[in-house]
């Protein structure tokens, strides 16, 4: 708890961290930037309000206000906050529906808005839930963003055009009021608006060190005046009250209001925290700054209530202001303060030249930021990355064209949770065979098996709602394969394990069991490792289940699986250990059989020995095959593989018999094929590995 009180504590003393790291040099060169920045946030701020439905005055109160206090507790040192397009969009949608655009009760609400959005993104920093932001994918900010741009595009229709659209007017109805009113276009209107959005486009090519904005609002303007367009029907800003930003008189006790708004604040809130991160995270790239999201959270948040109380409209961060800001050498936060306080001088010194601004001017230098907002590379890539975040990429795209603009962007982060729970409920489950140089693992799609052993690949986590979709999966597998014995689980995927989880493992080894076989696993992680040893699973197991990856099918093939399904039953070479196999098909349709019931009697290495040098020499009969026996064998041993066991186990002499082969597997196949002699048969226990282990002589042909 006194962490915790001393970390929030901490969150709000960000001012005094940013006046400490302020020196001479980063002060020169954050006053320059923030000049710089400055220039672009006056026009946009008054655009930007404009397009939010509201007086031009509201984008300066906001972007003195919440671009400074942004500034001064966010994380970023290049983030600018203050009016920008998505929220000023969001704000219209929201408020549309209670207030008529543009009069008082619209704007106070605006300010409302602002205040509400600011509180729910304080709340969030404090109570350190940056991480939730994590939880709005990309494909719904992409698609929401896109539709915003259109959006805002048409929204621009009526002012380049001067056709007189309804406030708040959807795609559809813009479209069509346009279609119906077009023989009232005003053409000096759509003339200053298709030169604004030309030069902004050949701007860059001449100059660089200009921001494009401020150049066609510095070129056209003057020209409007001279030719006195504004006789002949151009629109133009109107007076710019100057001095600072006068307190809201806030509805607060209006809980009916505040109940219709708090979607809409919610919306503004979440899509606001999505841009600010996701900006000074990118710009972050460049710098290698450390972004702190629960700090920017706060400064978010205190910005967005300061701008609120002030008069002023819902406020995010603006991704063209803060590139800039790290372009023209800002090295500090001061950079956003400097431009805040240049755009109160400059309404101060040229708010009669700000009267006289052309709204087709700055409806063309919104129509040229709305189209930049339709990032066709990230779409492209997401379509090409994933048909799922594709379908929730348009999905939000449609909504967003359709719905009012909060319903939109919370659809969309449903959808994206409900996407995330689907893909770690249904991880993949994929049967996988080593590819042709023997180091990766490749599926096994069409690619053949081992018919003893299937390896597979646990993709994702054992958690309760995935444990369903894993049992089937790998029930349908050896369902598919039903003379697989052993299963060797790929576990490198899976991070969490819970009691479900440990339970369909059970299920499974219980299936294999009943095979005769048995469950192995390979790169277990800790933590479920652990949740297996708390459980007793591990224990059910014994350590010898948990295998090195690196000698996993080294292991199971000389140790574990039956070497005459190798030789004699399996036509496959799957892995590597498979390639120098003697391949020996029994002739016709005959089958060895598999040892059930009673086990053979068994005889020691040494015992064996002892035994040969004695009255009453047993029979060694060696069922390797001839390249096997004649690297080694016992002295005196008879070679009979079992490919010919199986015609010659009648012609063999009577009395004691002991059946050899390599490590015992093999001799057990035997013994059942000769479980009607008498006397039994026995069989070396460890087979040839023990004979060699006990250092005994062998003969080598």
């Amino acid at each position: 708890m006194h962490d915790y009180l001393r970390s929030t504590i901490t969150l709000f003393a960000q001012p005094i961290r940013l006046a400490r790291s302020i020196t001479p040099e980063t002060l020169r060169a954050d006053i320059l930037a923030g000049l710089t920045v400055g220039l672009v946030l006056l026009p946009q701020s008054l655009a930007f309000a404009i397009l939010g439905g509201l007086p031009p005055v509201v984008g300066l109160y906001s972007a003195l206000t919440a671009t400074i206090v942004g500034a001064l507790w966010g994380s970023s040192s290049h983030l600018n906050s203050g009016p920008t397009n998505t929220a000023a969009l969001i704000t219209l949608s929201v408020i549309a529906p209670f207030a008529t655009v543009g009069s008082a009760e619209f704007v106070t609400a605006a300010s409302l808005v602002a205040v509400m959005a600011g509180i729910i993104r304080l709340i969030m920093g404090i109570a350190q839930l940056g991480m939730l932001i994590n939880f709005v994918s990309d494909a719904v900010a992409v698609g929401f963003t896109a539709g915003a741009g259109i959006l805002i595009l048409s929204n621009q229709i009526g002012p380049i055009l001067r056709i007189d659209i309804p406030p708040g007017a959807g795609l559809l109805t813009t479209l069509t009021e346009t279609a119906s009113k077009i023989n009232q276009i005003h053409w000096p209107s759509l003339t200053i608006g298709i030169a604004t959005i030309g030069l902004i486009l050949l701007s860059p090519r001449l100059t660089r060190k200009i921001p494009a904005v401020l150049i066609s609002i510095v070129v056209v303007s003057p020209i409007v005046w001279l030719l006195n367009l504004k006789a002949q029907g151009v629109r133009v800003m109107g007076p710019v009250p100057p001095g600072l930003p006068p307190l809201a008189d806030l509805p607060v006790w209006d809980f009916e209001l505040i109940g219709h708004l708090a979607n809409g604040a919610l919306a503004i809130a979440i899509i606001g925290l999505v841009e600010a991160v996701a900006i000074a995270r990118a710009i972050a790239g460049y710098t290698g700054q450390r972004i702190d999201s629960n700090q920017e959270f706060v400064g978010q948040g205190l910005a967005n209530i300061v701008s609120g109380i002030f008069s002023g409209m819902p406020c995010s961060s603006s991704f063209n202001r803060s590139a800039l800001a790290y372009q023209s050498g800002g090295k500090t936060a001061l950079t956003a303060v400097i431009s805040g306080i240049t755009v109160f001088l400059a309404t101060t010194v040229i708010g009669p030249f700000l009267a006289e601004v052309p709204r087709a001017a700055l409806a063309g230098a919104l129509a040229v930021t709305a189209w930049s907002m339709v990032d066709q590379r990230n779409i492209a890539r997401i379509w090409r990355g994933s048909r799922g975040e594709a379908v929730i990429m348009f999905t939000t795209l449609a909504l967003t064209l359709t719905l009012p603009l909060q319903f939109a962007i919370l659809i969309g982060v449903l959808m994206s949770l409900g996407y995330y729970l689907l893909r770690t409920a249904t991880p993949r489950v994929e049967a996988v065979v080593p590819d042709a140089d023997f180091r990766h693992w490749d599926s096994a799609r069409s690619r053949p098996t081992c018919p003893q052993l299937l390896v597979v690949d646990l993709q994702g986590d054992l958690y309760f709602g995935a444990v369903n979709h894993v049992e089937e999966q790998l029930l349908r597998l050896l369902d598919h394969h039903r003379a697989v014995r052993f299963l060797l689980l790929r576990m490198h995927s899976v991070n969490q394990c819970d009691v479900s989880g440990i339970r369909a493992l059970e299920t499974i080894r219980r299936v294999l069991r009943v095979r005769g076989g048995d469950l192995y696993f390979v790169r277990v992680r800790a933590s479920v490792m652990y949740r297996m040893q708390i459980s007793g699973f591990y224990e059910q197991l014994g350590p010898e289940r948990f295998l090195d990856e690196d000698k996993a099918v080294d292991f199971l093939f000389h140790r574990v699986l039956d070497p005459a399904v190798c030789i004699y039953e399996c036509d496959r070479r799957v892995f590597r250990e498979c390639q120098e196999l003697p391949k020996q098909p029994l002739p016709g349709a005959i089958a060895l059989p598999l040892l059930d019931g009673k086990p053979p009697p068994r005889i020691g290495a040494r015992a064996l020995w002892e035994a040969l040098h004695g009255p009453n020499p047993p029979l060694v009969l060696d069922v390797r095959e001839p390249r096997e026996f004649q690297r080694g064998h016992i002295p005196g041993a008879r070679n009979l593989p079992l490919s010919r066991l199986v015609a010659e186990r009648d012609r063999l002499p009577p009395g004691p018999l002991v059946l050899v082969c390599r490590s015992g597997r093999r001799s057990l196949r035997a013994a059942a094929l000769l479980r009607d002699r008498a006397p039994a048969p026995q069989v070396l226990e460890g087979g040839m590995l023990a004979w060699e282990a006990a250092n005994l002589l062998e003969a080598v042909e």
